[in-house]
């Protein structure tokens, strides 16, 4: 994997459930006015628990990009 950041969305899948946010606080926040998980930042720096977050998603809706836009996580 390149060390270049990484690309992370939530997808408007999403259902905030929180599971991101209890997992990986410093890269996910929930936004109550959406009502669904926002990333802190679009393009943090590679960290397999972004991998393991996106991929315990109960609705797949996080995505995880690497620099040259292969998807990451979740994969089926």
């Amino acid at each position: 994997m390149s060390e270049a950041n990484w690309k992370v969305e939530v997808t408007g899948a999403c259902i905030a459930s929180g599971m991101c946010v209890g997992t990986a606080p410093a890269y996910f926040e929930l936004d109550g006015d959406r009502n669904r998980s926002v990333p802190r930042s679009a393009r943090p720096a590679p960290d397999p628990l972004l991998l393991s977050v996106a991929d315990s998603c109960p609705l797949e809706a996080i995505r995880v990009h690497d620099a040259g836009g292969t998807l990451l996580a979740p994969l089926d």
